[in-house]
Parts: structure tokens; C-alpha cells; sequence
């Protein structure tokens, strides 16, 4: 690994507009569970599919079973940004990095630090009534029983996440585009690349060096000019 973490450190060092593409290995360092790994919860046991509960209908049908799922698996308020996260943020101080794109809904990289962070698929930190859209605190949601209600007019409070059956923000998705299409170097890390649209990003990236860090394989390896397979926060801790 020694030699790839060298060309790594000499791209980033070169490179003036980087851009950074990450999903759920980003986070899951930090101590949040992803779907689709062994210990996932997708591999977990409910008496619905996890992609069912976390899908638009269910929440319309069945909010009590939707937010127990939902506090117990995807509220995790303890976890703390680990050295990618913190890595990012002072590539960006810097001027290097120009926006860090997630999948995650954690809010972590804004905890560490980053500033450009467009989030794919929302976050669990806002969270909206969907008849008045009056804001609300995530410790509204973490803190109440049942079904969160506004205190204005009752209507049913919704967390600002992208559900199974729902559309990616056009708005954030163009800017992410935008930025891909602008950067010199792109850094894609913690990722299967295996949700789409998101994971069709990577093919607007025409860029001088386009570099893979994750676990595992990706369908996209081929197309990288350098692959890691390890661990993000292992691999940038020595960046």
C-alpha cells in the first residue's frame, strides 16, 4: 500500500481544484452502520426490509413502525468525524479541496469541518413539517415518542432525507456536477458505487487523475487511474 499512498500524496499535492465523492465507508469508521456490508442493515433482521421501511410509502403508511426504525438505526448523534472527515476540511482551509460530495446523512464532514458539502441525500440534522415547513432540531425527532407532530400545526414533521421512491434535489445535484466537471483531481472513497443516479457522477469527471480508496471493488476500478482497496480513514491518515 506504501507505494499507492505515495502516488496518492503526489496527486493531492499537485492538484489544485479536487473534489471529493463519498458514501457510507466514509462514515462507517466513525461507528455508522452501512447497508449493504456483512454487519449491514441490510443483513439485519425486522419484520420489514430496511429498503422498505426507509421508502416513501412506508413512512405515509406505517410513520409509528417508520420513525422506530428510524430512531434506532439512522440517529446516530454520538458519532464523531474521523480522519477523512477531518483530512477534507483541511484540504478545503487550504484551497485544495473545492466541495466534498456525499451520500451520507450524518452531517459529519460539517462537523469536522467542511464548509462545501453537498449532501445527496439529505440529513438527518433537518428536518421539516410538511404542511406549515416550519424547521425542527433533529433532537426534536431523537427526542419525542411516535410521531413527531409541529408544535404550530400539528402536521406530521418529516426528516430532510432522500427516501427509497423519492428524487435527488435537482438543485444539489447540478452543483455537484458542476463542481466534478470544474476539478482537477477526484477522490472517490467509501463507496460500492452501486446507487444510482449518484454513482453516475463519476462519469462527468474528465479530469488529470480520478483515485478509488474503498474496501472493496467497485464496477469502476477499470476506469480509475489509481485504486486502494482499504480502509478511507486508514488510507488518509497518512495523506
Amino acid at each position: 500500500m506504501t507505494t499507492a499512498i505515495e502516488q496518492l500524496r503526489q496527486a493531492v499535492k499537485q492538484a489544485e481544484r479536487i473534489v471529493f465523492f463519498g458514501g457510507a465507508g466514509v462514515s462507517t469508521e466513525s461507528g455508522i452502520l452501512d447497508f449493504r456490508s456483512v454487519d449491514g442493515l441490510y443483513n439485519q433482521k425486522y419484520d420489514d426490509p430496511p429498503e422498505t421501511i426507509l421508502s416513501h410509502t412506508f413512512f405515509v403508511r406505517q410513520p409509528e413502525k417508520f420513525f422506530r426504525f428510524y430512531r434506532d438505526k439512522m440517529l446516530c448523534l454520538d458519532a464523531k468525524p474521523n480522519a477523512a472527515h477531518k483530512k477534507l476540511a483541511e484540504w478545503e482551509q487550504q484551497g485544495k479541496l473545492n466541495a466534498v460530495i456525499t451520500q451520507n446523512i450524518d452531517g459529519l464532514h460539517q462537523a469536522a469541518g467542511s464548509k462545501k458539502v453537498l449532501e445527496l441525500h439529505g440529513s438527518v440534522l433537518r428536518n421539516t413539517c410538511m404542511k406549515c415547513g416550519k424547521r425542527y432540531d433533529v433532537s426534536v425527532i431523537a427526542e419525542s415518542g411516535g410521531v413527531p407532530c409541529c408544535t404550530d400545526c400539528g402536521g406530521r414533521i418529516k426528516p430532510d432525507v432522500v427516501l427509497y421512491e423519492e428524487s435527488l434535489d435537482d438543485a444539489v445535484m447540478d452543483e455537484a456536477v458542476r463542481c466534478i466537471r470544474e476539478a482537477d483531481m477526484m477522490i472517490v472513497g467509501g463507496t460500492s458505487l452501486a446507487v444510482y443516479p449518484a454513482a453516475g457522477l463519476v462519469h462527468y469527471f474528465k479530469g488529470n487523475m480520478l483515485a478509488l480508496v474503498n474496501r472493496d471493488a467497485t464496477p469502476l476500478d477499470a476506469y480509475a487511474d489509481l485504486v486502494l482497496h482499504e480502509k478511507i480513514g486508514a488510507v488518509f491518515s497518512m495523506l
